[in-house]
């Protein structure tokens, strides 16, 4: 059997499909294709396909987790500094230099406020440093990981073509130099396959163990985390307290002093410059 195949789509040489023209003796190397044999067998195709669809999901819910708390927390520190301003504002009111209890109520809620800010800004940054850093540092590993997930294709992808070049030299005539091609691709095919089976078990051994990982590396930031909010909030509760007990008037219900305001509102009503025409 030639090497070589005719060119020519219905040729008289008899290799319809091909590229040459009829008239002329012009021949083309055979085109290397898929191989017949099983490069990858479909059980460990599934297997890997499994565990790195896995570890594609948890790096996209890592890269949004890190997303949503950097938001979380600017959020966080946008409140309370938008609460020292209302409370400056209040406190700067002119009403303060003629009314001493107002001064006193609004100086009480000043204080508060950058208390409560001082807090905040202590709890977003260990939350910066605890949980935010760390699931960036985990995000970071991901693009190392993709790539030698491409590495192991491109071997892959070496390893059918050269397997395919066998076959094909394997099923010609044995003459001499198709024996010496055809030790020549073996040769040629060893290393490669060696390198993706290298790659491939590297693979096949390591992703389970990075995605079983997880558990043990977020557990410590989520603690943290729970920590932060808990020693945030109980300072909170103290001095919210504690402006509740400065500001107090008599000891009203939130109802009576809903009653006391509406009384005021409707004498304000009943002055003529506001009155309806």
């Amino acid at each position: 059997m030639n090497s070589l195949v005719c060119a020519k789509a219905g040729c008289r040489l008899g290799c319809p499909g091909t590229i040459c023209t009829e008239d002329s003796t012009e021949m083309i190397p055979f085109k290397i294709g898929q191989p017949r044999k099983q490069i990858v067998s479909k059980t460990v195709e599934r297997d890997f396909e499994r565990e790195y669809e896995k570890l594609q999901k948890l790096e996209e819910q890592t890269k949004k987790l890190h997303k949503d708390m950097k938001k979380s927390t600017e959020a966080d520190l946008a409140m309370s500094k938008a609460a020292v301003k209302i409370s400056g504002d209040l406190l700067s009111n002119p009403l303060c230099e003629q009314d001493q209890a107002f001064l006193e109520s609004m100086t009480a809620l000043d204080t508060a406020m950058k208390r409560m800010d001082a807090f905040n800004q202590e709890k977003v940054n260990q939350i910066q440093r605890t949980v935010i850093d760390p699931l960036k540092k985990y995000s970071s590993v991901f693009p190392s990981l993709n790539m030698a997930v491409k590495r192991r294709e491109q071997a892959l992808q070496d390893y059918k073509r050269l397997q395919s070049k066998v076959e094909k030299y394997e099923e010609k005539e044995k003459t001499g130099p198709i024996m010496v091609k055809l030790h020549q691709a073996r040769e040629e095919l060893k290393p490669v396959r060696e390198d993706f089976e290298g790659k491939n078990k590297q693979l096949l051994d390591e992703m389970p163990k990075f995605y079983n990982s997880r558990i043990d590396y977020f557990q410590p930031s989520f603690e943290a985390l729970i920590r932060a909010q808990v020693a945030y909030f109980t300072e909170m509760h103290k001095i919210f307290t504690e402006l509740t007990d400065q500001i107090d008037q008599g000891g009203l219900t939130d109802e009576q002093r809903k009653q006391e305001n509406e009384a005021k509102l409707n004498e304000l009503r009943a002055l003529s410059i506001v009155a309806d025409d």
